[in-house]
């Protein structure tokens, strides 16, 4: 049996569509903005919806539930790993700024570091791809209700 090549395609297209949203931000100037984050989760859940029913009809009559949750899963930890590669590249070599403009907005006595801010992204990434396929996989499943035959008549009081 061939592996699928789903996960690592989309996951990388996922990734692409991250980055360049992210880019796209950074050229209007509003990358800092935490509610234009809602445009990732929409990217994401766009590419795990189309892999994940790529998948199932990769699979067939083959398709398991758990093979479907394990390609929604490593779909999106492909795209959060290589889009935390490029948030990492981009706000020490790219965009030095960034860091110091996004926690100007927050109010913290805490120092708070290159590294944690890339931990966050990584982990929020990972929450979300779990979320999202535990949702989709809830369209993609077989149902367990058996089908109903009405052959008989209610009763009469």
């Amino acid at each position: 049996m061939k592996k699928s090549t789903i996960p690592v395609k989309y996951g990388v297209l996922i990734a692409i569509g991250l980055i360049a949203y992210f880019l796209l931000l950074s050229l209007v100037g509003v990358q800092t903005n935490p509610a234009f984050s809602l445009g990732n989760g929409f990217i994401v859940a766009y590419g795990l919806y189309r892999a994940m029913r790529d998948y199932k009809l990769e699979k067939g009559s083959e398709f398991e539930y758990q093979k479907g949750f394990m390609a929604g899963l490593f779909t999106g930890f492909n795209a959060t790993l290589i889009f935390t590669i490029f948030f990492a590249i981009y706000v020490t070599n790219i965009n030095t700024n960034f860091l110091p403009e996004m926690l100007a907005n927050w109010s913290s006595h805490y120092h708070v570091g290159v590294g944690i801010v890339v931990f966050v992204a990584a982990i929020m990434g990972f929450a979300t791809t779990f979320v999202l396929t535990l949702s989709f996989m809830q369209l993609f499943k077989e149902s367990w209700n058996i089908k109903k035959k009405h052959h008989s008549h209610p009763i009469k009081a």
